[in-house]
């Protein structure tokens, strides 16, 4: 055999060999088993802090039904948050907590429950600071599957408890209105990039600890686009607590919202909520909703107006009445206009004015009876106008 013949033999087992280690390495890496989501674990937080003038400058300092930013005339730190949240292998969860006026005004609603020397009692004063506490897992070939149970925000509405993600620094009356908080347990279906689905078991609305024996329940559906976000959500249970002269009736609630990005600079929103309560004296029902609309006329400077309407009509018969479930007043409505500057990427300065009516005196104005402990504040007003400043600022 000639010296050229061995080596092109020579050459030809190499190359063979070679192609044998790569179709083998090949093969290999095929078969391994796909590497863990790598861990993601965020912390976060924000403060919100602001001054109001009350035109009416009532002299008890207090600007009604108006949610968190409720203080005349005073340098308010509403709301300080801290945030955690995690992604790790499946097990996702979030905590925060926060202090300030807004968390002691959203657990108004939260049920009290009496204990004894062997069982403690539960309140909003024990569970204030905990604005959000769950914890859950994801399973499927796609994650598409997330189980989840503890203290969550309520799904229902647009609006966020952040005030950065909202456009005005005031919330809506729908948000006021509305339940804040649920605990409980949610299975959701991300069904595609666009559709998802969301089932959950609560104790009802705003409580931690339940008013009563049953659970409530709720299914919501949602699409997402780039430019386009629609939210559909029912939400049904017996909300009276035990012993309720109303009864046990199911109260339903029906809520949808829209968010539609027409240009780069504009953002219009629209909401919907209605629902009713079978009472002992009949049957109570409301209807509510809020048009927003938001432009960006420069490069960190947006402006955003938004109205809205709540109504609600309270059962009433021979034997009685049943109480109101959100407002002292047949309704009411208010006007806002928001100018927010967002000189950094996580602070936002905002001057906003707004105005709130009612069919009845529920605001106040001017000298106010009473002393608010040992005789309650009497309203004098049905409309107030304010202005606010506020900054809140965020990492």
């Amino acid at each position: 055999m000639t010296r050229i013949a061995m080596v092109l033999i020579t050459l030809a087992a190499s190359s063979q060999a070679q192609a044998q280690v790569a179709q083998l390495n090949t093969s290999s890496a095929a078969a391994a088993p796909p590497r863990p989501a790598p861990t993601v674990f965020m912390l976060g937080g924000y403060v919100e802090a602001l001054y109001q003038w009350n035109f009416g400058n009532p002299s008890n300092g207090l600007t009604n039904f108006r949610g968190f930013d409720n203080r005349h005339n005073s340098f308010t730190l509403s709301n300080v948050a801290l945030d955690a949240q995690w992604d790790d292998q499946n097990l996702v969860g979030r905590l925060t907590l926060n202090v300030g006026h807004t968390p002691s005004t959203y657990y108004l609603n939260e049920p009290q429950s009496a204990g004894t020397v062997g069982a403690n009692d539960s309140g909003a004063e024990l569970w204030k600071y905990v604005q959000q506490a769950n914890t859950g897992y994801r399973w499927g070939a796609r994650r598409q599957f997330t189980a989840a149970a503890g203290l969550f925000l309520s799904p229902i509405g647009p609006e966020s408890m952040a005030v950065r993600e909202n456009w005005n620094w005031s919330r809506s009356n729908l948000f006021f209105g509305l339940p804040f908080y649920h605990t409980g347990i949610r299975l959701t279906y991300t069904l595609s990039e666009r559709w998802a689905v969301t089932v959950a078991a609560y104790n009802g609305w705003n409580s931690v600890v339940d008013n009563n024996r049953d659970k409530s329940l709720s299914t919501q559906a949602t699409w997402t686009r780039p430019t386009v976000n629609v939210s559909f959500l029912y939400f049904g249970g017996v909300e009276r607590g035990l012993g309720a002269p109303e009864g046990r009736g199911w109260r339903h609630l029906l809520d949808a919202h829209a968010t539609w990005q027409t240009a780069p600079w504009l953002t219009l929103l629209a909401h919907g909520n209605a629902g009713f309560e079978r009472t002992n004296f009949g049957l109570s029902h409301w209807q509510a909703a809020a048009i927003y609309a938001r432009c960006r006329p420069v490069e960190r400077l947006f402006f955003a107006v938004r109205a809205d309407a709540f109504l609600e009509s309270v059962a009433r018969n021979a034997a009685g009445g049943a109480s109101s479930i959100f407002w002292p007043t047949p309704w009411v409505a208010s006007g806002t206009a928001t100018l927010d500057y967002r000189p950094h990427d996580r602070l936002s300065a905002r001057i906003e004015f707004r105005q709130d009516r009612a069919q009845d005196d529920i605001f106040f104005r001017g000298s106010v009876a009473g002393d608010g402990r040992a005789t309650a504040f009497v309203p004098n007003r049905a409309s107030q106008s304010t202005v606010t400043l506020g900054v809140t600022t965020w990492f």
